[in-house]
């Protein structure tokens, strides 16, 4: 990352574009002088690691109602109707408490287990190598030059998760343009267009697995609609809701931990160097590389009763803004946390934590790894195709950290 110094005071500004392209001395400067900050969004920003910790498991604490915000909003409103949204996100993991929050998780945790997940280790590598290729196709007509995000780190997790559901393969490119616009649906606040656009998108992606779920009803999607068969009280709005949650989720969290794994790496050919060694580090190189650049760099929640909490009176109804990035560069519990070191062993804060912690977890790191690993055993002289900042674009987005784009040059 630049080493953009610390600023002298303060505005916490997660809409800037400075703030996007790094935000990690805001979060230091907040950490250090303020790290439970009450921001003009209206909302607690928590940057230290020991609170974002411990306010993950807060029984004061409770997920962000979306889907009863969104029906209010459509009450007032002539012009638009986002209920196909709501209907939607309301049965994500991330927007429900027990006990339907157990029941849902109970059915699906399974198939989402570390073992589980083992087994699809040489599918992924299969479809890593058909990536590679096809990037290397179209670099040997380019000068050398692929786009890491749209060449590779966008269609790898399409191309699983339609594995895993049992969705045409071929489809997977329809998967990512959903997944690009609908992941947002966690950005607050959010314009009325936004809101609306969100709510084509599920309703296309409600349409087309219906469609599946009554034609082809293979994968994930096949066993979910067994369970719903022998009474197991899984409704087709929970089977709907919670297909859709991993189309969006897994694809935009594990395409950026691909990107930015890569950009840290090309920045600091030390690491890079002791990886080349060792490929088999990989795992212990997704962890840091996890902890130093964050895909997802905050998690809300709203305070359902008053109660103090670091000599400030958080009141029922108050947003929590849980920064996982600054938490996961605090020094006090990774030493120079700047710094890229994969021989860590302290616990990082990557997929949250708690009764919400996130169900793809594993997935996500399998093909972290997978990825970084063949990448860089097949192109040992990869590099930027820049080495100047202004030429990395970044996600307008609070949530999400991850580029819009990355050139590199394979050197082939």
């Amino acid at each position: 990352m630049s080493a953009n110094p610390e600023p002298t005071s303060l505005i916490f500004d997660p809409f800037s574009p400075e703030f996007h392209n790094n935000p990690y001395p805001t979060y230091d400067w907040l950490r250090e002088h303020d790290p439970i900050h009450w921001s003009f969004m209206q909302a607690w920003i928590i940057t230290s690691y020991r609170d974002v910790e411990a306010l993950l498991k807060a029984s004061q604490l409770q997920i962000d109602d979306l889907p009863m915000r969104l029906r209010q909003k459509s009450q007032y409103l002539k012009q638009w109707d986002f209920e196909c949204l709501a209907r939607t996100i309301e049965n994500w993991l991330f927007f429900m408490e027990p006990p339907h929050h157990t029941k849902l998780k109970g059915l699906v945790a399974k198939a989402f287990t570390p073992n589980a997940i083992e087994l699809l280790r040489p599918a992924i590598a299969q479809s890593v190598e058909h990536l590679l290729t096809l990037a290397e196709e179209k670099a040997r007509q380019n000068g050398g030059e692929i786009d890491v995000m749209t060449d590779f780190a966008a269609p790898l997790p399409a191309m699983t998760v339609t594995q895993i559901l049992g969705i045409p393969i071929s489809d997977h490119d329809k998967l990512m343009r959903w997944s690009y616009d609908l992941f947002f649906v966690f950005d607050q606040p959010m314009s009325l267009t936004g809101y609306q656009k969100q709510n084509a998108i599920a309703i296309e992606a409600r349409e087309y697995l219906v469609n599946l779920m009554t034609t082809q009803p293979n994968g994930l999607i096949g066993q979910l609609m067994s369970a719903r068969d022998q009474d197991l009280q899984l409704s087709e709005e929970q089977i709907l809701g919670f297909c859709i949650m991993l189309l969006i989720v897994g694809q935009e969290t594990t395409k950026s931990l691909i990107g930015n794994s890569v950009l840290a790496l090309l920045q600091h050919p030390q690491a890079l160097s002791e990886l080349q060694q060792d490929l088999d580090l990989a795992p212990v190189v997704i962890e840091e590389l996890l902890r130093y650049d964050s895909p997802v760099q905050v998690i809300a929640r709203i305070a359902k009763e008053d109660f103090d909490y670091g000599g400030k009176t958080i009141h029922a109804g108050d947003k929590v803004i849980l920064c996982l990035g600054a938490a996961n560069r605090d020094r006090e519990t990774f030493p120079e946390p700047n710094q890229i070191n994969f021989h860590r062993r302290n616990y990082n804060l990557p997929f949250g934590g708690g009764l919400h912690y996130c169900l793809g977890a594993a997935l996500a790191r399998v093909q972290g790894q997978i990825a970084i690993r063949h990448l860089i055993e097949r192109y040992p002289h990869l590099k930027l195709k820049s080495l100047n900042q202004s030429a990395l674009h970044w996600r307008e987005s609070i949530t999400l950290r991850g580029l819009t784009n990355l050139s590199v040059d394979l050197a082939i």
